[in-house]
């Protein structure tokens, strides 16, 4: 570690007393209480070698060590709720599950249906190893809540899987077709721009989110075997609002607001499970939070500390940052919608329908938003039912038996050789056309690297980066004849 080149700003040189002699080329730290050091010129090692991005990638898969090396504050530790004011007489209000079944409030969760309608069944989903025993986990979690029981109803929906930011799955009950038939509550969502209104003059923000919010209201007793769901385990029926129901949103929010009826305009924002309190003052502001925390603590609803942020100076809630002097929308919604619609409306129009899979990117409030404002139905794909067109699944297919065939070559870093791995594809001969595809779509052969150094382009690309790109296209290619072999 001796020839380790760092650069070393203000903020390291204060707080460790150097003085810079610029004329003599000399540092010298003084620390109290620390013998002095001088670092003179002469000292400094030599300039250490750099190296490519692709030459590292090369070292490193054959097994040299790399090193990450980042300087941090070890004397800053993690916020903790005691540290807070205010917030840290209220820790019952932030637990680190729920601890039991939510009371019976003043209003329940009912699902009203169509009339005539007929008890659905729908067969679990299959689902990968890993899966199973997460659910298996998840099921007796919330068996030991008593937040479902087992069931005997005539209902009966599949369970799936969603990725939740911090990598972890959250289980959702697929009630698509209770939906279907389920009267619309007309309660509606506020606008977001009316709730915005009331924060002109505020300075200090607190946020706060709820833990499983829709779990802490139950289902009106007559209505709980509509919610049972089917999977490899058992059948089992909520006994709290889950996640998925069609009004959900509308009777957590009319929850809500009837708790914080009396500070609604004036100190809080609610929606749905997201609060705000905002304050013209610090005196305010903590008597505006501790008034929401003791309403929290009365009416038994808990908060998720970790998602919680008090005395800001700004925030972002609901997409917008909210600040003292302005509030703005927060532009990563706006930036992927900006992309889809650069890249897919402007090329192909507005789709009519979109079949994804059930990543979180596809599932989130803001996509279902954007979608519907553009008329565009969203569905998605099941376990072995991925809608999609033959071509598509065809392309995935080939995909995949180019990358098993090459998979042990590429090891840990396969995604970043696709493009190659389609590049050797595209210009492969296909005997059903007898030409290469790239051929038959744009009429020509394509250029590949195999022929860069006859035209002298390695000379501005580099001899190391055309070879490497050489011997992967070679190598893909070999694989690619062994896999059709087979």
């Amino acid at each position: 570690m001796i020839d380790f080149d760092v650069l070393m700003g203000i903020d390291w040189l204060s707080p460790c007393y150097a003085t810079v002699d610029c004329h003599a080329k000399i540092v010298k730290f003084e620390i109290p209480d620390e013998p002095t050091f001088v670092l003179k010129r002469g000292q400094v090692p030599e300039v250490g070698k750099i190296i490519s991005l692709m030459k590292a990638r090369r070292l490193l898969q054959k097994g040299c060590m790399g090193l990450l090396a980042m300087v941090r504050d070890t004397t800053e530790g993690t916020l903790s709720l005691e540290k807070i004011p205010v917030v840290n007489e209220f820790s019952d209000v932030f637990p680190e599950d729920l601890p039991e079944l939510p009371l019976i409030r003043e209003i329940d969760f009912g699902i009203n249906l169509a009339p005539d309608t007929l008890p659905i069944s729908i067969p679990p989903y299959r689902m990968a190893p890993a899966k199973l025993k997460e659910l298996k986990q998840q099921l007796q979690d919330l068996l030991d809540k008593s937040f479902i029981r087992p069931s005997i109803s005539p209902w009966g929906a599949p369970v799936l899987f969603v990725k939740k930011k911090d990598g972890s799955l959250r289980m959702c009950i697929d009630y698509r077709q209770l939906n279907k038939v389920t009267i619309h509550n007309k309660y509606h969502l506020p606008r977001i721009e009316d709730l915005f209104d009331q924060l002109q003059g505020a300075v200090h923000f607190s946020k706060m989110y709820l833990r499983s919010g829709y779990h802490q209201l139950r289902i009106r007793e007559e209505d709980v075997s509509k919610t049972a769901f089917r999977t490899r385990y058992g059948h089992y029926e909520f006994l709290v609002m889950p996640f998925g129901l069609t009004n959900a949103p509308a009777v957590f929010i009319d929850l809500m607001n009837r708790v914080f009826r009396p500070f609604l305009d004036r100190f809080v924002i609610v929606f749905i499970d997201d609060i705000l309190v905002y304050s013209r003052s610090q005196e305010e502001h903590e008597s505006h939070l501790k008034t929401v925390l003791q309403t929290l603590r009365e009416h038994k609803l808990y908060a998720k500390f970790s998602k919680c942020e008090f005395w800001l100076d700004s925030v972002v809630f609901l997409g917008h940052v909210v600040s003292k002097d302005e509030i703005k929308a927060n532009y990563g919604g706006v930036k992927y919608a900006q992309i889809f619609m650069n890249e897919i409306v402007r090329l192909h129009g507005v789709p009519i329908s979109i079949i994804s899979d059930r990543g979180s990117q596809f599932t989130s409030r803001f996509w279902r938003s954007f979608q519907e404002a553009l008329g565009t139905r969203v569905d998605l794909s099941t376990a072995f039912h991925p809608q999609t067109d033959g071509q598509s699944q065809r392309t995935i297919q080939i995909l995949e038996d180019m990358l098993r065939a090459c998979i042990l070559d590429f090891g840990g870093s396969w995604d970043a050789y696709l493009p190659l791995a389609e590049f050797a594809y595209n210009n492969s001969f296909q005997s059903s056309i007898q030409m290469a595809p790239y051929e038959a779509l744009y009429g020509r052969r394509c250029r590949s690297p195999i022929g860069w150094f006859e035209v002298g382009e390695a000379n501005v690309l580099g001899p190391d980066l055309v070879q490497e790109a050489v011997d992967e296209v070679q190598l893909i290619r070999q694989r690619l004849l062994t896999a059709q072999s087979r």
